[in-house]
């Protein structure tokens, strides 16, 4: 079993900015691709951003690619999400979620939210602007 936390979201100004954590607990949190999504009212969960095992390669949706950086720090099993020059069309309950297998079966669909084993309860990023 693996168990997600989310915690850092909040209420920020348009142009600022957040960092998100994700803490997991359970000893395969190192061979696990980790994604960060986020639902809006009234849409569909929408892929933010994703990162390999090894921390080697990560994916944004294009987005929020050039102001939002997903790494991780296995030693610590946390994942982050740091935003920056937010806009009100990110406001969002952000999920992370982890994928087991894609270690062991060497393919990664990083941008499909079926492809994950665990997902966290959530936490609200709300830009005013």
């Amino acid at each position: 079993q693996v168990q997600l936390v989310e915690s850092g979201g909040g209420l920020v100004q348009a142009g600022g900015s957040l960092r998100l954590s994700c803490a997991a607990s359970g000893r395969t949190f190192s061979r696990s691709g980790m994604g960060w999504f986020r639902q809006a009212p009234g849409k569909e969960r929408e892929f933010v951003a994703a990162i390999r095992w090894s921390g080697g390669s990560t994916y944004y949706a294009d987005s929020v690619k050039g102001r939002f950086t997903i790494s991780r720090d296995n030693a610590k099993n946390t994942v982050y999400l740091q935003m920056n020059s937010l806009k009100p069309e990110d406001t969002a309950v952000y999920y992370c979620a982890a994928d087991r297998e894609a270690y062991y079966s060497g393919s990664y669909y990083y941008y499909d939210p079926n492809e994950y084993d665990y997902w966290g309860q959530g936490t609200q990023v709300t830009v005013s602007s």
